[in-house]
Protein backbone atom coordinates (compact mmCIF):
# COMPACT_ATOMS: atom_id res chain seq x y z
CA UNK A 1 0.00 0.00 0.00
CA UNK A 2 1.23 3.26 -0.85
CA UNK A 3 1.39 6.00 1.91
CA UNK A 4 -0.15 9.35 1.33
CA UNK A 5 1.55 12.55 2.69
CA UNK A 6 1.31 13.21 6.66
CA UNK A 7 -0.26 16.82 5.69
CA UNK A 8 -3.34 15.15 4.12
CA UNK A 9 -4.48 14.82 7.73
CA UNK A 10 -5.21 18.71 7.86
CA UNK A 11 -8.16 18.08 5.31
CA UNK A 12 -10.02 15.93 7.89
CA UNK A 13 -12.49 16.71 9.96
CA UNK A 14 -11.67 16.60 13.78
CA UNK A 15 -15.00 13.98 14.54
CA UNK A 16 -13.63 11.82 11.34
CA UNK A 17 -10.12 12.14 12.92
CA UNK A 18 -10.98 11.07 16.32
CA UNK A 19 -12.97 7.92 14.63
CA UNK A 20 -10.26 7.01 12.29
CA UNK A 21 -7.80 7.07 15.47
CA UNK A 22 -10.38 4.79 17.26
CA UNK A 23 -10.32 2.83 14.72
CA UNK A 24 -6.49 2.50 14.21
CA UNK A 25 -5.93 2.36 17.93
CA UNK A 26 -8.71 -0.92 18.97
CA UNK A 27 -6.88 -3.47 19.30
CA UNK A 28 -9.62 -5.97 17.83
CA UNK A 29 -9.14 -3.66 14.73
CA UNK A 30 -7.93 -5.51 11.38
CA UNK A 31 -4.61 -4.38 10.50
CA UNK A 32 -3.89 -2.14 8.89
CA UNK A 33 -6.54 -0.29 8.70
CA UNK A 34 -8.09 1.11 5.73
CA UNK A 35 -10.68 3.64 4.90
CA UNK A 36 -12.99 1.29 3.88
CA UNK A 37 -12.88 -0.44 6.67
CA UNK A 38 -13.59 2.45 8.66
CA UNK A 39 -15.95 3.35 6.35
CA UNK A 40 -17.77 -0.34 6.92
CA UNK A 41 -17.57 0.16 10.91
CA UNK A 42 -19.73 3.53 10.76
CA UNK A 43 -22.26 2.27 8.63
CA UNK A 44 -22.71 -1.41 10.91
CA UNK A 45 -23.41 1.21 13.36
CA UNK A 46 -26.16 3.26 11.63
CA UNK A 47 -29.59 2.02 11.63
CA UNK A 48 -30.83 0.18 8.68
CA UNK A 49 -32.91 2.90 7.46
CA UNK A 50 -30.11 5.04 7.42
CA UNK A 51 -29.45 3.46 3.72
CA UNK A 52 -32.58 4.79 2.48
CA UNK A 53 -32.29 8.30 4.12
CA UNK A 54 -28.48 8.11 2.60
CA UNK A 55 -30.14 8.11 -0.85
CA UNK A 56 -32.23 10.64 -0.24
CA UNK A 57 -29.31 12.85 0.68
CA UNK A 58 -31.14 13.77 4.26
CA UNK A 59 -28.87 16.08 6.42
CA UNK A 60 -27.33 13.84 9.62
CA UNK A 61 -24.31 13.91 11.69
CA UNK A 62 -23.14 10.81 11.01
CA UNK A 63 -23.83 11.06 7.10
CA UNK A 64 -21.35 13.94 7.29
CA UNK A 65 -18.84 11.68 8.38
CA UNK A 66 -19.84 8.83 5.99
CA UNK A 67 -19.65 11.30 2.88
CA UNK A 68 -16.65 12.73 4.19
CA UNK A 69 -14.83 9.21 4.23
CA UNK A 70 -16.65 8.67 0.92
CA UNK A 71 -15.07 11.29 -0.61
CA UNK A 72 -11.51 10.37 0.60
CA UNK A 73 -11.99 6.89 -0.74
CA UNK A 74 -13.05 8.05 -3.83
CA UNK A 75 -10.04 10.78 -3.78
CA UNK A 76 -7.32 8.31 -2.26
CA UNK A 77 -8.90 5.02 -2.57
CA UNK A 78 -10.55 2.80 -0.35
CA UNK A 79 -7.18 0.50 0.62
CA UNK A 80 -5.35 4.07 1.80
CA UNK A 81 -4.74 3.78 5.28
CA UNK A 82 -6.37 5.42 7.64
CA UNK A 83 -3.19 6.26 9.92
CA UNK A 84 -2.53 9.41 7.03
CA UNK A 85 -5.86 10.61 7.43
CA UNK A 86 -6.31 10.64 11.49
CA UNK A 87 -4.44 14.52 12.91
CA UNK A 88 -2.51 13.87 15.91
CA UNK A 89 -2.44 16.66 18.44
CA UNK A 90 -1.01 16.77 22.02
CA UNK A 91 -4.04 17.34 24.50
CA UNK A 92 -4.00 21.00 25.99
CA UNK A 93 -2.00 20.56 28.89
CA UNK A 94 0.86 18.67 26.48
CA UNK A 95 0.14 22.26 24.13
CA UNK A 96 1.24 24.46 27.14
CA UNK A 97 4.32 22.24 28.20
CA UNK A 98 5.23 22.59 23.92
CA UNK A 99 4.60 25.81 23.70
CA UNK A 100 6.82 27.00 27.08
CA UNK A 101 9.33 24.76 25.49
CA UNK A 102 9.45 26.45 21.81
CA UNK A 103 9.27 29.83 23.61
CA UNK A 104 12.34 29.01 25.83
CA UNK A 105 14.53 31.81 24.42
CA UNK A 106 18.05 29.18 25.49
CA UNK A 107 17.32 26.71 22.87
CA UNK A 108 19.28 26.64 19.82
CA UNK A 109 17.14 24.40 17.71
CA UNK A 110 13.81 23.98 17.03
CA UNK A 111 12.54 21.64 19.81
CA UNK A 112 11.33 18.05 18.97
CA UNK A 113 9.35 15.61 20.98
CA UNK A 114 12.55 14.21 22.84
CA UNK A 115 13.24 17.84 23.94
CA UNK A 116 10.13 18.30 25.21
CA UNK A 117 10.18 14.87 27.45
CA UNK A 118 13.92 15.71 28.49
CA UNK A 119 11.91 18.64 29.77
CA UNK A 120 9.21 16.97 31.42
CA UNK A 121 11.46 14.28 32.68
CA UNK A 122 13.83 17.87 34.20
CA UNK A 123 11.20 19.47 35.70
CA UNK A 124 8.37 21.24 33.22
CA UNK A 125 5.29 20.04 34.64
CA UNK A 126 5.92 20.69 38.20
CA UNK A 127 7.38 24.38 37.42
CA UNK A 128 4.07 25.28 35.15
CA UNK A 129 2.06 23.84 38.17
CA UNK A 130 4.27 26.06 39.94
CA UNK A 131 3.94 29.14 37.49
CA UNK A 132 0.01 28.73 37.97
CA UNK A 133 -0.11 27.58 33.86
CA UNK A 134 -1.43 24.09 34.77
CA UNK A 135 -3.42 22.49 38.07
CA UNK A 136 -1.62 19.92 40.14
CA UNK A 137 -3.41 17.09 38.62
CA UNK A 138 -2.97 18.14 34.77
CA UNK A 139 0.98 17.49 35.04
CA UNK A 140 0.33 13.52 35.72
CA UNK A 141 -0.40 12.40 32.66
CA UNK A 142 2.05 14.61 30.47
CA UNK A 143 5.31 11.93 30.02
CA UNK A 144 3.12 9.17 29.22
CA UNK A 145 1.43 11.26 26.11
CA UNK A 146 4.70 12.97 24.95
CA UNK A 147 6.37 9.16 25.20
CA UNK A 148 3.41 7.90 23.11
CA UNK A 149 3.66 10.56 20.23
CA UNK A 150 6.91 9.88 20.51
CA UNK A 151 6.55 6.29 19.73
CA UNK A 152 3.92 7.17 17.22
CA UNK A 153 6.07 9.83 15.27
CA UNK A 154 9.42 9.48 15.95
CA UNK A 155 11.74 11.62 18.62
CA UNK A 156 12.94 14.00 16.31
CA UNK A 157 9.44 14.83 15.08
CA UNK A 158 9.04 18.78 15.69
CA UNK A 159 7.05 19.74 18.79
CA UNK A 160 5.60 22.62 17.41
CA UNK A 161 3.59 20.10 15.09
CA UNK A 162 1.07 18.93 17.79
CA UNK A 163 0.45 22.33 19.63
CA UNK A 164 -3.66 22.66 19.84
CA UNK A 165 -6.01 24.62 21.64
CA UNK A 166 -9.47 24.04 22.03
Amino acid sequence: MTRNPIDIASRVSPRLSALLRARINNPESEQPVTLIAVRRFLADLLPTDFNEAEQLHHIDIDESLLDELDALIEEFGASALAVDFAQAYASEQLSRAIEWVVNDDNRENFPTLATVREALIGGLGARLVGDGVMDEDEDDTLLAEIEALIEYFGADALAENFIRYE
